[in-house]
């Protein structure tokens, strides 16, 4: 019971907490929000589904990016309570994937890892093949990096995780929930994950990947991300995690996952903690790759918890 009190003072110091500029503009967010929950409301009250809305009808509801007060919205059959959601691209009210028009943006997550910086796709995957796949926003590294930018210029990573539904044999990535966490320079720890969990099963989604940063350091999967990274994909072969590396000139993003059955098996068997090496499979291929399976859907809304 103290702790659920600490929690809910922390949640309230947190949410009344600023200056009176932020507080301005925080109110000028309000009435964004207020005009999007209307619209979003005589949609539903004229009987129209959103995901079928046209342009001109979703216009005035993809203005929100902070929701400062409480309050109900139902979407798709289901109550979104707003008082804990502290950030959310671009409304609450528009988690979902809209119909995809013929010229809408979807490819592939591209890596750069060459030394004159051209770029490559992620098409080389070995395992990646049979997977289902997944679709990401466009805009949900960005979104991130904004995010994550106090602690990537004290040199601290942030860790996020990945929320999706599964919608005709894709899954859709609709959820960032950045847990609280304890940060260092080379690692990221998140704690009260049963606030994640939460979440993830209020909104009856699966924990489809992760994203982290390395403030300093390169683009790369180190021992003890290989070891999480285990951790989600046995539960869902399709997930993966995501790294960006701001200071990585060569390649700042990657989208990562563990050569199934080699590299799975080296880390089920792996006892180690901390950091530590890993042997190379037997034949030759790496213990984890780039995704073939992730794909940006600039037609993808999602939302974002930040728990700090």
């Amino acid at each position: 019971m103290k702790e659920n009190m600490d929690i809910d003072h922390l949640y309230k110091k947190k949410m009344y907490k600023g200056s009176n500029e932020e507080q301005d503009v925080s109110n000028r967010k309000v009435r964004n929000c207020d005009a999007a929950e209307s619209s979003f409301q005589s949609m539903i009250s004229d009987d129209v589904d959103p995901s079928g809305a046209s342009s001109s009808q979703l216009g005035n509801l993809s203005c929100c990016s902070l929701v400062c007060k409480p309050s109900a919205i139902m979407t798709t059959n289901r109550y979104f309570m707003l008082d804990k959601v502290t950030q959310s691209w671009p409304s609450p009210a528009l988690c979902f994937v809209e119909r995809v028009p013929q010229d809408a943006q979807s490819s592939h997550v591209t890596v750069f890892n060459s030394g004159d910086g051209s770029s490559k796709s992620d098409n080389e995957s070995t395992s990646s093949k049979s997977m289902r796949d997944v679709h990401i926003s466009m805009r949900l590294m960005e979104d991130f990096l904004d995010l994550a930018k106090q602690n990537t210029e004290k040199d601290l990573e942030t860790c996020g995780i990945l929320g999706a539904c599964l919608e005709k044999g894709t899954l859709y990535m609709t959820t960032l929930i950045i847990p609280k966490q304890e940060s260092a320079s080379n690692s990221c720890q998140a704690t009260n994950e049963e606030e994640v969990f939460k979440i993830l099963n209020e909104r009856s989604l699966c924990p489809v990947g992760w994203i982290h940063t390395h403030p300093s350091q390169s683009c790369f999967m180190s021992s003890v991300d290989l070891h999480t990274q285990y951790s989600y994909q046995m539960m869902i072969p399709e997930a993966f995690a995501i790294v960006l590396a701001p200071n990585d000139n060569i390649r700042s993003c990657g989208v990562f996952r563990l050569v199934d059955p080699e590299g799975m098996n080296i880390l089920k068997n792996c006892q180690e903690t901390g950091f530590h090496p890993h042997k190379e499979p037997d034949n030759g291929n790496p213990v984890y790759e780039h995704c073939s399976n992730v794909y940006r859907n600039s037609n993808l809304r999602f939302e974002i918890f930040d728990l700090r």
